[in-house]
């Protein structure tokens, strides 16, 4: 039986509260909205904390607004409230599927917006208990020296698993982070880094509160592809987000993040060059894949076969692009 380590457990009411407690216990804390990512890790220990601060009573970061610079979301929204909102259904639908496909009901009821931005990264030779990692060696990320996927390698390759986080980023959303200073906003892609020890910019002290999908991205083209090994719970071993817009039966903007291969989202880069101006049709949509492919490295990070993840990227890219871009070259 695993169990949780012995930490002190705090509640607050409030982000002032909740920021309180964090700077009153530097680099000591770990923040739960949901747990249902942390308290697995916890039991792994993969995390040991001190104290641990459960944000389910800061009732003001649950929330999701339709207002005239976009939709505003709460951290603490669930991802089930998300999946099911109108303003996000009619606007946004593929950020619903998104949302909808994470793991199960059960944890969609719990599991939150700012939770899933802020999922801790996966990696075979990290997701265990402390009994196999420490008969292993221990790896990069947690207590030890070595990377077993990258052995020469300096930084942690283990793998962005958020189902959301892609969606969003196609989008052009933004994100706030609140800290005992002041808060700030960033575009979210820019909140996460390509190192999987501590994959996101946070710093001690610092929490996320909400998300910005900004009215421009309104009525884009857009579809969520999600590649696992069953039709439910399981992370992604590929997930592919397509957002853009045609105007007179071509193509105007396009944005593609492909996750879950690496540390952090990759928004592929060309697409302008490539799709601007262009018919949606079957053969740009093979030309897109094609990039893909070549831009795209899986690794052995996840227990799955990196070739067969590595094929696969053109395959979820052309399916997303046929979504998105269905009638559209009529």
């Amino acid at each position: 039986m695993l169990t949780v380590p012995v930490f002190q457990w705090l509640r607050p009411s409030t982000v002032d509260e909740a920021l309180r407690v964090l700077a009153e216990n530097p680099g000591e804390c770990l923040l739960v909205a949901g747990g249902t990512d942390a308290v697995p890790n916890l039991k792994h220990r993969l995390h040991d904390p001190r104290v641990v601060v459960s944000l389910a009573g800061v009732g003001e970061l649950r929330f999701a607004r339709s207002e005239n610079d976009g939709l505003h979301l709460g951290a603490l929204l669930t991802l089930a409230e998300l999946a099911e909102n109108a303003d996000v259904r009619r606007d946004f639908p593929a950020l619903a599927k998104a949302a909808s496909l994470v793991a199960s009901p059960q944890i969609r009821n719990m599991g939150t917006l700012g939770g899933n931005l802020c999922l801790d990264t996966r990696c075979t030779y990290y997701n265990q208990t402390f009994f196999w990692r420490e008969a292993l060696g221990f790896c990069l990320k947690k207590d030890g020296l070595k990377c077993h996927v990258v052995p020469a390698g300096k930084r942690c390759v283990a793998a962005h698993s958020s189902d959301v986080a892609p969606m969003l980023i196609a989008l052009g959303a933004e994100l706030e982070i609140a800290g005992v200073a002041g808060r700030r906003t960033l575009p979210l892609e820019d909140f996460f880094v390509g190192d999987g020890i501590h994959n996101n910019v946070l710093k001690p002290g610092e929490m996320v509160t909400r998300v910005r999908v900004p009215a421009a991205s309104r009525g884009a083209r857009q579809a969520y592809g999600k590649l696992r090994p069953r039709g439910a719970i399981d992370f992604p071993m590929l997930s592919v987000a397509v957002a853009g817009r045609a105007e007179g039966g071509t193509v105007a903007s396009l944005r593609i993040v492909v996750s879950a291969l690496g540390a952090r989202p990759r928004t592929l880069g060309g697409l302008d060059a490539l799709a601007v101006g262009r018919s949606p049709d079957e053969a740009l949509f093979e030309a897109i894949a094609a990039a893909a492919h070549k831009q795209c490295k899986p690794l052995t990070n996840v227990p799955y076969d990196d070739a067969w993840r590595h094929d696969m990227v053109p395959v979820f890219v052309k399916r997303a692009l046929r979504e998105a871009f269905a009638g559209s070259a009529s």
